[in-house]
């Protein structure tokens, strides 16, 4: 996404942008990444592979541009592509560059969307993809994300992790029967992996939405969207909506479940302690640790600090 100029100079930048590459010296680029980030005033996490390179970050427009023009300096990048949103806050309060096996976990060392993938669809493209009746739609998220927003008359495989996604697709899809299959996520990474997972597995008609449900909320107008409610992110913001705006869901501090408006009116919601989902699942061990974190919290608002336990 190309630099905006109109954006206002006290909005956080939040960039989200992965790449499947093959490259090494990882420990190296660690060392060299998170430096630019730290002198940059850049928070976030990202993870390195042999396979590539995932992640979020946000900061200032400057900090933003700087890291990464130094991300695009490695050959293996110079063409990243990343996807902007906006906060009010920061939403990391760690920079963390992390080294992976994976940079997105499916568990198994042969896929490899380094060597094949299957074909993208803009945003522009999905309705009339999705739309079809020959078409199999699958959510390739987790089922807590799920929860909260997708696309009209896709299948949720409530999944507790992508390293059940394969799973899944073995136990319930026939390549020989379901000839055209389209997959979504959030970004874009997870479909990649599962349409070359699929590809594998014999399927010979496989779409991904190109730059994942984010792009097509940031692109596709409210009156054609065919997605319904909002999507999951991993920050602060905890979800988003059409235009890539600032979502009604909060997040359960004890067991990090996304929560609905409803869920905060209901009798089992403790403010950083409990919530419909975990209510009766927490020990009293842990209902005491949320509690005393909650406290420690609250005293640091008072401080006007932020606590990272917050988080």
């Amino acid at each position: 996404m190309p630099n905006n100029a109109q954006t206002p100079a006290d909005k956080i930048i939040v960039a989200a942008l992965y790449k499947f590459v093959s490259w090494d010296d990882l420990a190296g680029k660690q060392r060299d990444i998170r430096k630019t980030c730290t002198e940059n005033g850049v928070f976030g996490t990202l993870l390195l592979a042999k396979e590539g390179i995932n992640g979020t970050i946000a900061g200032s427009r400057q900090g933003i541009d700087a890291v990464l023009a130094f991300l695009r300096s490695y050959p293996e990048l110079s063409d990243l592509e990343h996807k902007e949103s906006f906060a009010e806050e920061m939403p990391f309060y760690r920079m963390k560059v992390r080294l992976k096996k994976e940079i997105v976990t499916i568990g198994d060392p042969d896929v490899d969307p380094n060597k094949c993938v299957g074909t993208y669809v803009t945003p522009k493209d999905w309705n009339d993809i999705i739309s079809d009746p020959d078409t199999i739609v699958i959510d390739t998220r987790n089922d807590y994300e799920v929860q909260i927003g997708s696309f009209r008359g896709a299948i949720n495989p409530k999944t507790d992790s992508f390293r059940e996604f394969p799973h899944y697709v073995r136990e319930n899809l026939d390549p020989q029967k379901h000839k055209k299959v389209a997959m979504f996520c959030t970004g874009g990474i997870r479909c990649e992996k599962a349409s070359a997972f699929m590809l594998g597995e014999g399927f010979e008609e496989v779409y991904h939405l190109q730059g994942g449900i984010l792009k097509y909320l940031e692109e596709m107008p409210q009156d054609s969207s065919l997605w319904d409610g909002e999507c999951f992110v991993f920050d602060e913001r905890v979800a988003v909506k059409h235009g890539l705006e600032l979502g009604e869901h909060a997040l359960c501090r004890a067991c990090r479940h996304p929560l609905s408006p409803e869920d905060l009116r209901h009798d089992s919601y403790q403010d950083g302690v409990s919530c419909p989902h975990c209510a009766g699942k927490l020990t009293d061990a842990q209902r005491a640790s949320a509690a005393e974190r909650q406290k420690q919290v609250q005293l640091a608002e008072e401080r006007g600090e932020k606590h990272i336990g917050a988080q």
